[in-house]
């Protein structure tokens, strides 16, 4: 057999033989199965809400069942074995017998699927859909959705995160598909992220000169609260301002003497009459009462 066709007919007899124990173990809270091919021959596993009565009394139910599995699937050697769901809430083919068992009683389907889907939530579910379709309230066949939480509809992590269980509800007008999808409490979704806080990331090895800065940042951040910070900046600012000042004197200074060494005095000052003269550059000058400053001597005053 090709490979392409061994795939095929394994898909075929999982599917059938998961619809046959659908039906004969309905009763039981039937929750899917799982098929494991070992070299001592085939492990059925079987999940059920109540796994006695897959067992049933001295094990009847469980060797008829396997007998029939043999018979009808011709498998090498397969082995039944039942185990419990401790979760029913969380397992998305007994939620969907659920569901249409409740709409098989007379539920209106609207609430029979809100109260499903609070159920799923409640338990602790990150996301349910619950889709019901058929002839809900007419003479036609339409769909109805619910949607809760996060849910995925394509790629890998459908087949990874998310549990499918469909079950149909027969009534007189006809029947009821219902599907739930529901992604458990634990699935890791493929966008999900968290931080680390300080404690996972573990104590960080710093240098002497990082541990000096980290020291003195905490020092100003100390003098900081205590209000000293604005002192000190004050009495550094009044230093500078008092030195730039006496900078600037002492600039004036030099400039006043270094034009008054520019002047060349070429003659003795003499008095007459009160008044003061003398020669600068070839230039007379005096001073007399009424000016009390040195001026060229051909200058006219002007009486105040």
């Amino acid at each position: 057999m090709a490979v392409e066709k061994k795939f095929v007919q394994d898909g075929y007899v999982k599917a059938s033989m998961d619809e046959y124990f659908a039906k004969q173990l309905s009763r039981a809270g039937y929750g899917g199965m799982d098929i494991n091919r070992t070299p001592m021959g085939t492990q059925i596993t079987v999940y059920a809400e109540k796994p006695g009565m897959v067992i049933g009394k001295a094990g009847k139910v469980i060797r008829k069942l396997t007998r029939d599995v043999d018979r009808l699937y011709d498998l090498d050697n397969p082995q039944i074995d039942a185990q419990e769901v401790k979760r029913p809430e969380l397992n998305a083919q007994m939620m969907a017998s659920r569901l249409a068992s409740s709409i098989e009683r007379g539920w209106y389907f609207r609430k029979a699927g809100h109260n499903t889907m609070r159920a799923v939530m409640n338990a602790g579910a990150l996301g349910c859909e619950i889709v019901i379709s058929g002839k809900l309230t007419g003479s036609r066949s339409r769909v109805e959705k619910m949607v809760n939480g996060y849910i995925k509809h394509a790629g890998k992590p459908v087949d990874d995160i998310v549990d499918d269980g469909f079950a149909v509800a027969v009534k007189k007008l006809g029947t009821l598909g219902c599907k739930v999808r529901i992604i458990h409490p634990d699935a890791v979704l493929p966008d999900s992220y968290r931080l680390k806080n300080a404690e996972e990331l573990g104590s960080l090895v710093s240098t002497p000169v990082e541990e000096e800065k980290s020291a003195g940042i905490e020092e100003l951040v100390e003098v900081e609260a205590k209000g000293e910070v604005a002192e000190a900046e004050g009495a550094v600012v009044e230093e500078a301002a008092k030195a730039e000042a006496e900078t600037v004197e002492e600039t004036v200074e030099e400039v006043a003497v270094s034009e008054v060494e520019a002047d060349v005095i070429t003659g003795e000052s003499v008095t007459e009459e009160g008044e003061e003269r003398r020669e600068v550059n070839g230039v007379w000058q005096h001073k007399h009462g009424g000016h009390d400053y040195w001026h060229p001597t051909g200058r006219m005053h002007r009486e105040g």
